[in-house]
């Protein structure tokens, strides 16, 4: 069964949650890699106070850190065209705040 090239299906879909996912989890720190057409996004959490102190050295121009080392909280695998869809569904996000607030600032 072929599919039509670039038309777009939009349906409802409900994730249920499992144990391990019933939480969300605080991330502050992303990167995504690429190997052998797969997209592996990494979700990872970097303590607030040390990146703030890592701030304080540069700004004081002492010479920062070669590395840190944080916490990975969940890597991701997916397709590119799935990293695709991703994308287009964050760039929708952003455009709807950037609008929400150019909104509340016009009132």
């Amino acid at each position: 069964m072929s599919e039509p090239k670039g038309k777009t299906l939009q349906l409802n879909v409900r994730l249920k949650s499992s144990e391990s996912s019933a939480h969300p989890l605080a991330t502050n720190y992303t990167n995504v890699g690429v190997a052998q057409g797969i997209a592996y996004v990494d979700f990872g959490f970097i303590e607030p106070a040390l990146l703030g102190a890592i701030a304080k050295t540069a700004k004081d121009g002492q010479a920062a850190p070669k590395g840190l080392e944080g916490h990975l909280v969940t890597r991701g695998a997916m397709g590119v065209d799935v990293l695709a869809r991703l994308h287009q569904q964050i760039q929708q996000v952003l455009v709807s705040m950037r609008d929400a607030r150019q909104g509340e600032l016009k009132t």
